[in-house]
């Protein structure tokens, strides 16, 4: 019963919902098939038993009104004809009573009512089956034998039939009530969906019943003020970057033209590098994340921005070392995961050395399982495990290990967000002997056919 259980809980509501309305049919059907039954017994019974009753009369009629010659046509013709057979009762015949079955044991009752209490009724005799009943004529008795048919017409067939059809059309009915109300509801699970992932879904429909179409209506109406958030952050955002960067551009100037010493230019040139930075950290949040509408593949996109990887590492007395193996494919757009393993290589060239040593980073790119996992790792301090899902989020920074530079805490969470619209995970895991691991699983997909 706990397995049974187990195993519904885990069904969608269709399938709950309709596995119950198939109980419920099924037993409400057995339950009117046998209270049918129940209410049928007497009248067949005393249908089966006049019957049986009307037969001993007439036979026992024309054997006494025939001529002592034609008896034994008269028995042929009954047997052969109406299926009726005729034996001597003997004394020492061995006989097999009804079956406990209530319409026999009727049958049987109101056989003997009317026949007479020394009536005897049989199941079989001297191991010959049928419907044996017993009759006299003067002082000699004998055996009137009927197919068992006759007095037990079960139509199980016909009853299977009848309810097989009626549970098939049930069930028919339930499944169409039941999609009436789960098909909305699994267009409004697929636009949730979509919509946490940071895609834009069609707009439901505004029609059917009035709760479905309320709901609708309010969704879609979440969706274009949703829609309207966005496009009207994205717009501030860039205002702010252009009204903010024109005076950097005019301080940078001003700075180069003045007379100030070569040491205060360069802090200052560092103090507005800094602000631009945090600026361009700000847009790079505020942008929306593209739709991965096709497949991808995963190494050559990041083959192909390794050779820049590294020639910028290079310049800052660091290594790159890359491994890639051949055909990963995933579905993800192919500037989101630039963008991704841009920030992860960034954040490593900044965080993740220690003082006066140059950056040393490892990036591989591997499958595991039915997932492309791409390994950006560092030879930093690290950080400590509980400060693993706080660095996540946006405007957050690290220990002050990893953050002698200057930024506004959004690299890892414009990782986080890039991710999430393609089903993948980011993951932060310290390293033996030193250093961070930035891990980036993304589900594997099919390399197309037009592409082989």
């Amino acid at each position: 019963m706990s397995v049974a259980l187990r195993v519904a809980s885990r069904l969608g509501l269709f399938s709950r919902t309709f596995l119950l309305l198939t109980v419920l049919m099924t037993a409400s059907l057995a339950a009117w098939l046998q209270a049918f039954r129940s209410m049928e017994v007497e009248p067949r019974a005393q249908q089966v038993a006049q019957q049986i009753v009307t037969v001993v009369n007439i036979t026992r009629a024309a054997l006494i009104h025939s001529a002592p010659q034609e008896r034994r046509y008269l028995l042929l013709d009954l047997a052969t004809n109406e299926g009726i057979q005729v034996y001597p009762h003997e004394k020492d015949d061995l006989t097999v009573p009804l079956p406990d079955r209530q319409v026999l044991q009727r049958v049987e009752e109101q056989v003997i009512d009317r026949l007479g209490a020394d009536t005897v009724v049989a199941w079989e005799v001297n191991r010959i089956p049928g419907l044996w009943v017993s009759f006299s004529i003067d002082d000699d008795d004998y055996w009137m034998v009927v197919e068992r048919d006759r007095a037990e017409r079960v139509p199980g067939v016909e009853w299977l039939g009848w309810g097989a059809a009626a549970l098939l059309l049930s069930l028919l009915g339930a499944a169409v009530i039941v999609g009436f109300v789960n098909r909305p509801l699994s267009r409004l699970s697929r636009a949730t969906l979509a919509l946490s992932r940071g895609e834009t879904p069609p707009p439901l429909p505004e029609s059917g019943p009035e709760e479905i179409r309320r709901v609708n209506t309010n969704f879609n109406r979440m969706v274009e003020e949703l829609d309207r958030a966005e496009a009207d952050r994205a717009l501030m955002l860039a205002g702010i970057s252009h009204d903010l960067r024109t005076p950097l551009a005019r301080l940078r100037l001003e700075i180069e033209l003045s007379g100030v010493s070569e040491a205060s230019r360069d802090a200052v040139d560092e103090d507005l590098a800094q602000i631009d930075r945090t600026i361009g950290q700000f847009m790079e949040y505020a942008r929306p994340a593209n739709s991965p509408d096709r497949n991808n593949d995963i190494s050559e996109l990041i083959s192909e921005m390794t050779e820049r990887e590294c020639s910028h590492t290079e310049t800052l007395g660091g290594t790159l070392q890359v491994g890639i193996a051949p055909n990963l494919w995933a579905r993800i757009a192919s500037a989101d995961l630039q963008r991704v393993v841009g920030n992860l290589l960034e954040n490593a060239r900044r965080y993740g050395h220690l003082p006066d040593e140059p950056p040393h980073i490892e990036l591989r790119v591997a499958a595991q399982g039915s997932n492309v996992l791409i390994d950006v790792s560092d030879r930093g301090p690290g950080v400590r495990p509980e400060d693993v899902p706080r660095l996540l989020r946006p405007f957050t920074r690290g220990s002050d290990a990893r953050t002698n530079a200057g930024g506004a805490g959004l690299g890892l969470a414009i990782v986080k967000r890039l991710l999430l619209r393609a089903g993948g995970t980011l993951n932060l895991i310290n390293r033996d002997g030193g250093g961070l691991t930035a891990r980036i699983t993304l589900p594997a997909a099919q390399r197309p056919i037009e592409s082989k």
